[in-house]
């Protein structure tokens, strides 16, 4: 796709770009999970299928929405 083909692609309804690995029904067991204090990160992100910097850029480690967690539950 050229530069010149975008504008007519998101007129469309087409945006692009890489698929979040991070989705809603993900983020819920994560906020819920990195509350409690016995949580293993690595455990948790095996689960979910997610890396940890990703688990880290949605979820503080006191269990609070960041962000980019902000944004995709506003979609």
């Amino acid at each position: 796709m050229t530069i010149a083909e975008l504008p007519s692609a998101r007129a469309r309804g087409r945006n692009g770009g890489r698929p979040n690995k991070m989705t809603p029904a993900k983020l819920r067991p994560g906020l819920a999970s990195m509350d409690e204090p016995d949580t293993k990160v690595s455990d948790l992100c095996a689960e979910l299928g997610i890396t940890r910097q990703t688990l880290h850029r949605h979820v503080s480690p006191t269990g609070e929405l960041r962000p980019d967690s902000k944004k995709l539950l506003s979609r």
